[in-house]
């Protein structure tokens, strides 16, 4: 639920966008983490080993909570100005709260089960590699916030 939510928030802050200079970079950067989002989200699926019927539930749902999100978005811009204060601190809660949702997801429910299983705490070479990893990953999906 926390990764569909943040994915409705997201998809709505794209819909409200009027401004290509905005909608462009917007887009690119939402590719690509929705595409690693996915990949983490199917992995989690796959790990638990759910019926077929709840995976592909899963993954429907996946799949269409942006799109939700931008129609709602473009149904509002309509009456939605961007530059109002109310519009500046609904924006920047909900933006908080969709980047504190997947902070969440990602430390507690996708991360710490693989940082702490008995494969990782046994090989000092893989941690080092898992955190490396993790932290060139952190690092670069920060660095597309330059362009959102």
């Amino acid at each position: 639920m926390g990764i569909v939510s943040h994915s409705v928030i997201i998809g709505l802050s794209l819909g409200v966008s009027q401004s290509p200079c905005t909608i462009k970079p917007l887009v690119a950067a939402l590719s690509s983490h929705q595409f690693f989002e996915g990949f983490a989200l199917g992995g989690c699926i796959s790990e638990a080993q759910f019926k077929n019927f709840s995976a592909l539930l899963m993954a429907f749902f996946f799949a269409i909570t942006t799109p939700i999100g931008i129609t709602v978005g473009a149904g509002i811009a309509s009456f939605y100005n961007a530059n109002s204060p109310r519009a500046l601190v609904v924006e920047g809660i909900l933006d908080s709260m969709s980047s504190g949702i997947l902070i969440y997801m990602a430390l507690v429910d996708l991360i710490a089960a693989d940082f702490l299983s008995r494969r990782m705490s046994c090989n000092p070479r893989l941690q080092v590699c898992s955190y490396v990893a993790l932290f060139v990953g952190a690092i670069a999906m920060s660095s597309l916030a330059i362009w959102a």
